[in-house]
């Protein structure tokens, strides 16, 4: 495994550890995230909601947000369609619940994985319009790409709102449809929120309407508070992978806290059934592994209507037995995961193990849940993945990419062979033809190559400072707490240890893991846990290097400051 560290400037740590008044090691961390003076790293350590941009700045939106007003005036019938992703679910909630509290009664469907396909279908617009035709049709989390069927829906007279963040692969977006989507725009000015999720552009949408209903003095537009619905911003945001930057920081940063509060039924439910800590600091872990796949369950084995539904109800038994329902469905999810994945591990290693860049593949795989499977071979592997099972005859799955790789620029390159694709730099999702897999196997491992250039993909740890034991503390623990919430772009730090040395052998629990104990120059005790490396243990006496996360351990009403190891070598192995 290799070891990186790209320290910064010493002269400019000393200028913003002076200027800020913050310590080296925080100073080293906020210039890692481009914060070069004190107002940087004053937006980046206390992000504001007051800072947000003019939600009128996006290509469209006041448009979109003109359309939506006549809707309100008029009392039209809408209908939304919502992926089937987290981020697709939360979007979905909060259009929703926003048009209901101006009267009207909008009707919601999301795709059904195994009918309708993905997307803006014609199979899921036929389902749509069986409680009849709209007048406006509100597509979010997808619909760039959907040229035939906007078109079909404007020849029954519906207008067409779409919502989305993903890029457009045809370079025009469909011209007969209204579109908010800061990548098919070349408008000067949208760059700042190319990175926002398809909910935090509804969160503009719905922002924007607000503006233009309070300037008349609409009473419902005056009551709202739009800091009420950043719980569900938060989790779309989190949970789809775009970078913790920019407005993403100040929504997670704010969501988050919101999100703990649990004020909607549905949420507090989930959390309940989920295990998260009601009496802690909600942290992005608990949307990515625990929130998240339980919404996400519903829409990879049955019908994500049902996490919508949770998400808009305010009754708690219907909340209570929807999130067990949810849960069922995850664990359901989790077996048959753990099976491909088991799969997956066994042909990386005979087949692929010297790939760059890994494409799986078998009929026998839910294609629902190769996306999990992707995820989590791509960060055994630290190596981009894409996984595939068998849906209506295609080849059909997800990717997942590591940092510094751009799965679209990838997948660029190797578009002849796909019947479709779409996605973000981090994550996307690819169909074709099983008879193309072999092509596009060899073709994505070689565009991996070149992406890669002079920087191999493959198992790596990014040291972003190292410590001295005797630093590791409470005072340290309080200024990593104004970095949260870690994220994509904003990584939890990995500290580097020099010369640590073990006096007593590491204790190995449930087989896979390990805890360990040393102490400092200073004569303090610091315990420490390694996951899944009980295979690989450090020796004792012998000067280390660790790599490490710091983290409080909650326990019977106590907290421990815990190291967790991520990586260990002999100290002077570079």
């Amino acid at each position: 495994m290799r070891w990186n560290h790209t320290p910064p400037d010493p002269a400019a740590v000393a200028v913003l550890n002076g200027a800020a008044g913050v310590s080296p090691v925080l100073a080293t961390l906020l210039l890692r995230q481009g914060a070069t003076d004190v107002a940087s790293a004053t937006r980046f350590l206390k992000p504001s909601l007051a800072e947000l941009g003019d939600p009128f700045l996006l290509a469209n939106l006041e448009a979109a947000a003109i359309r939506l007003r006549a809707a309100i005036v008029a009392h039209e019938e809408i209908v939304v369609l919502g992926d089937y992703d987290v981020d697709g679910v939360t979007s979905t909630t909060l259009i929703v619940s926003v048009l209901r509290q101006f009267g009207l009664k909008p009707r919601f469907i999301v795709p059904r994985r195994m009918e309708d396909g993905y997307g803006l279908s014609r199979s899921a617009i036929d389902r749509a319009f069986e409680g009849g035709r709209p007048g406006l049709f509100i597509a979010l989390d997808c619909g760039t790409n959907a040229h035939e069927e906007v078109a079909w829906l404007r020849a029954q007279g519906v207008d067409v709102l779409i919502i989305d963040h993903h890029r457009s692969k045809e370079g025009e977006p469909p011209v007969s449809g209204l579109l908010i989507n800061p990548h098919a725009h070349p408008r000067e000015g949208d760059g700042a929120w190319r990175n926002l999720c398809t909910v935090g552009l509804v969160f503009k949408l719905a922002h924007g309407l607000l503006k233009l209903l309070r300037a008349e003095n609409h009473p419902v537009a005056l009551a709202l508070k739009p800091r009420e619905w950043l719980d569900l911003v938060a989790l779309g945001t989190v949970a789809d992978l775009v970078p913790l930057t920019g407005e993403n920081r100040a929504f997670a940063r704010h969501g988050l806290a919101h999100l703990q509060s649990a004020t909607r039924p549905g949420l507090r439910a989930l959390m309940q059934v989920a295990g998260v800590r009601l009496d802690g600091e909600l942290r992005p872990a608990d949307v990515s592994f625990r929130l998240g796949p339980r919404i996400n369950a519903s829409g990879r084995l049955a019908d994500a209507a049902v996490a919508v539904e949770l998400l808009l109800s305010a009754d708690d038994a219907f909340c209570y037995e929807t999130a067990r329902q949810l849960d069922t469905f995850n664990r359901e999810r989790q077996d048959i995961e753990r099976q491909i994945t088991i799969e997956a591990e066994r042909m990386i290693e005979t087949q692929f193990s010297d790939q760059p860049g890994i494409v799986l593949h078998s009929d026998a795989w839910h294609p629902g849940v190769v996306g999990i499977v992707a995820g989590r071979v791509t960060r055994k592997y630290h190596r981009p993945c894409i996984v595939l099972g068998n849906e209506n005859g295609l080849a059909k799955g997800s990717g997942r990419s590591v940092d510094g790789l751009n799965l679209i620029e990838v997948l660029g390159g190797c578009t002849e062979l796909l019947g479709s694709w779409g996605g973000h730099p981090m994550a996307v999702g690819v169909a074709l033809a099983p008879a193309q897999v072999e092509k596009f196997r060899a073709r994505f491992a070689a565009a991996v190559r070149a992406a890669a250039g002079a920087n191999p993909v493959g198992p790596a740890v990014e040291i972003a400072a190292w410590l001295a034991p005797e630093d590791i503390g409470e005072p340290l623990m309080e200024e990593l707490a104004a970095l949260h919430p870690f994220g994509q772009a904003n990584p939890e730090p990995i500290f580097g240890l020099r010369g640590v040395v073990l006096r007593r052998a590491p204790e190995i629990f449930k087989e896979r893991h390990f805890r360990f104990t040393f102490e400092d120059a200073r004569g303090r005790r610091h315990y420490g846990v390694a996951w899944q490396q009980a295979e690989r243990l450090p020796p004792v006496g012998v000067p280390l290097d660790f790599a490490v996360e710091l983290a409080w351990n909650f326990f019977n009403n106590r907290r421990l400051l815990q190291l967790e190891l991520l990586a260990w070598r002999t100290s002077g192995n570079v």
